[in-house]
């Protein structure tokens, strides 16, 4: 079988690339390499450099390639940038979609597996751990209003051009190369500047919580959706909630740091809570998360520390 993955340079798909292709499927990956990099994207994988908004190449390189699966994770992922610039962040995120369904339907696809957000789509919601059943969705950052826009169209391509799809709302996802330079992931954020002996700063109060959970369970999760055959939106994460401080305490910790954090100001589009709950992950699709947070952060802060000596 014959997987494309788009934004097989990031740091998540690159991951679910690598264990795509050491459960035997022939993979291949698109990305414009505008966050991702070359050197993350599997050696056994064929590449291309391709932007999504490129409807007529992506018809092309679709048609040649003919993938039998789509694992959608190409984006704009940062939730502060789509505060400041909300027409590029829905031209990458909702049109360079759109162009991959409209690609898409015209071959054989059995499946889009789609990588959603649980931690923006449901807004500070009034109910925690949140179920997919809650309701009204107010996400309030135009980045959760494209991942809620985009799990519609999926809905429309399901019902009027019959192709299945799973889509993961993931939580706050940390680990092995995550990006430290920009604005989002505060773990790669911390971790660097830990290891590096700079000053962290950690926004508003510190108080607001996510659910933060590990990149090899979210790839386990890519693997469940592969071969599931339930149509939905599901949440992956871990049901637990950790404020900003606590996860600076345990990577300060971790990390043999002296350094305390400066307080900045509050972000624009930020919820102050944020926690998923996954029990029909766990029931239909037979994925729990494993690695709690502490594991999970000794292997992050292990790859940094490699990366920086």
């Amino acid at each position: 079988m014959k997987i494309l993955v788009t934004g097989g340079a990031g740091f998540i798909a690159s991951h679910i690339v690598d264990a795509y292709i050491n459960l035997g499927f022939e993979v291949v990956v698109l990305d414009n390499l505008s966050s991702g990099k070359k050197k993350f994207v599997n050696s056994k994988a064929k590449f291309y450099q391709v932007d999504l908004l490129n409807l007529d190449k992506i018809k092309q390189i679709l048609l040649f390639e003919k993938p039998q699966i789509i694992n959608h994770h190409a984006a704009q992922i940062s939730v502060r940038n789509s505060v400041s610039d909300p027409i590029n962040d829905a031209k990458v995120n909702i049109l360079g979609f759109i162009n991959l369904l409209e690609a898409a339907k015209d071959i054989n696809i059995k499946k889009v597996i789609f990588a959603s957000s649980g931690g923006a789509i449901y807004g500070d919601a009034k109910i925690l751990p949140t179920p997919e059943s809650y309701q009204p969705l107010v996400p309030l950052s135009p980045y959760g209003v494209n991942k809620l826009s985009s799990e519609y169209y999926l809905n429309y391509y399901y019902h009027v051009f019959k192709i299945p799809f799973i889509s993961l709302r993931y939580s706050n996802v940390y680990g092995p190369r995550q990006n430290p330079h920009g604005e989002a992931g505060v773990v790669a954020i911390f971790t660097l500047k830990l290891l590096k002996g700079a000053l962290p700063i950690i926004n508003g109060d510190g108080l607001q919580t996510r659910d933060y959970i590990y990149v090899g369970d979210v790839v386990e999760a890519n693997r469940r959706a592969l071969i599931s055959d339930k149509v939905g939106a599901f949440n992956i994460g871990t049901s637990k909630e950790t404020n900003v401080i606590e996860i600076f305490k345990i990577i300060q910790r971790f990390t043999g740091s002296n350094l305390q954090a400066k307080y900045g100001s509050v972000k624009t589009g930020e919820q102050k809570r944020s926690c998923l709950n996954c029990k029909i992950a766990a029931e239909k699709l037979g994925w729990e998360a494993e690695v709690n947070l502490e594991q999970g952060l000794l292997e992050t802060i292990d790859y940094f520390r490699r990366m920086t000596t």
